[in-house]
């Protein structure tokens, strides 16, 4: 961070530790800030998990839970107070397109998002009467280490829980297909900055920007589709 921060660190811009799992850690951080005067936060903090359910431990499933949501919940009751008071601010939230589609083998990471999603879809009302915006920032695939830590531990998981059928189908069919999905429609890190920088910067902040088109009608037609199927 340090580095790729060059001559701007320490005039225009501070690295400060936080963590969204510890709600003393938020506390000091915005603690040290003038004021606590934060006029945008970005919530980007998250963890994945990708295999059969039936592999997954509890905690491990708490434990993403604790990051992906309730570090997100932690962060915004910190803020809002003061926003509100201040009668202004915005909140960006990066969700993921599986907040709005759940994706086969992520049930538990896709769980998450929705909570998020629906965090954020129900606060939001209550947040424009205070001169507050939140937005949710909805990329595709995005090829990180994050991406890639996850699916190479997905590679080397024991898959003794769940039946043949299942480990089969998820280590020679999803893991495969998933190397050529973000090879083909996976964006950058810095796409989905500049994605998120347009959000900010918007005279009227959307509520949701998704990042990667392909996926936009897929989200048009669940919540159009009167039918309930898939």
């Amino acid at each position: 961070l340090a580095a790729a921060a060059g001559s701007a660190l320490g005039r225009t811009l501070e690295i400060k530790q936080l963590d969204v799992c510890d709600e003393g850690s938020i506390r000091a951080c915005l603690d040290s800030i003038p004021g606590r005067h934060v006029d945008v936060l970005v919530s980007n903090a998250g963890v994945g998990m990708a295999g059969p359910l039936e592999c997954q431990s509890l905690a491990a499933m708490q434990s993403l839970m604790d990051t992906n949501f309730f570090g997100l919940v932690r962060l915004v009751k910190e803020v809002l107070p003061d926003m509100k008071r201040r009668r202004g601010g915005h909140i960006v939230v990066i969700s993921s397109i599986m907040g709005l589609q759940g994706i086969v083998f992520n049930d538990v990471y896709a769980a998450s998002k929705f909570a998020v999603e629906g965090f954020c879809e129900s606060l939001v009302v209550q947040a424009l009467r205070f001169n507050v915006a939140i937005s949710l920032v909805e990329p595709g695939p995005v090829t990180t280490e994050f991406e890639a830590k996850v699916y190479e531990e997905a590679k080397h998981a024991d898959y003794s829980r769940t039946d043949p059928e299942t480990a089969d189908i998820f280590t020679n069919l999803y893991l495969r297909n998933s190397k050529d999905v973000f090879a083909s429609l996976g964006q950058t890190p810095e796409d989905i900055a500049e994605h998120t920088l347009r959000v900010i910067e918007a005279a009227r902040p959307p509520f949701r920007h998704q990042t990667n088109v392909a996926y936009t009608p897929m989200a048009a037609l669940k919540h159009a589709d009167p039918s309930g199927a898939l």
